[in-house]
Order: C-alpha cells, then structure tokens, then sequence
C-alpha cells in the first residue's frame, strides 16, 4: 500500500513540474503551459517536455535547451526543501506575503496615528 502512495506522489510531483514555467536564459521570455504559444501554434496546456524538439523562443529564437525551470505561477516562493522552515512564513505566496507585510506597515501606520488622539 505505502509503494502505491509513494508511486502516486511521484506522478502528482512529476505532474506538477510539467506544468511549471519556462523561462529563456537569451532573452527572458516565460513560456507559460496554461497560455500556450500563439506564434509557434502551441495550444494552451501544452507541458513544456511536450514541446517539439524543434520549438524555438518565439522571441530570439533560441532552442529549448536555453530554458530553465522558473517554477509555477502561484507556489510558494524559495526552494522546496526550505518551506518547512520558519513559522509558517515560508509556504505562503508571493501575493499573501504582500498582503501580510503590507497589512503590517498600515496597521502600524494606524497605531502611530492614533497616538494623537491620546492628548
């Protein structure tokens, strides 16, 4: 039973890094699998291992080899091996990181104001 846990934990990993993004080492360029390519017809969901090994960077031209994995979208920022780290901080995205820090700086701007009112 665990073998078969382990096996379907190994395809949802390999799943998952099918779908990340792609970005050109040339020019900068993401390819991303959920949009596709429209000027290389690459429809949206297309895996960047399923690409033809002909498939060039629709910007400068360079071969698949130039691309390195940039990660997904919407995951957590940082290395895999560090999100258990920390206190809690670590797991979360970069747009829920904005809103803790952010919503931080307010709050705090918030209490200095209301020292004012203490006259």
């Amino acid at each position: 039973m665990s073998e078969e846990t382990t096996e379907a934990n190994t395809q949802d990993e390999a799943n998952i890094e099918e779908l990340d993004r792609y970005e050109c080492r040339a020019c900068g360029y993401v390819y991303e699998p959920n949009k596709g390519s429209s000027t290389g017809k690459i429809p949206p969901g297309t895996a960047f291992s399923d690409l033809p090994s002909v498939w060039r960077c629709p910007v400068c031209g360079a071969s698949k080899a130039q691309f390195m994995n940039v990660g997904p979208i919407e995951g957590p920022s940082g290395f895999k091996e560090n999100l258990g780290y920390g206190l809690g901080v670590n797991t979360l995205t970069p747009s829920q990181k904005n809103i803790l820090i952010f919503g931080g700086l307010a709050l705090g701007f918030l209490f200095f104001l209301s020292l004012y009112g203490l006259r």
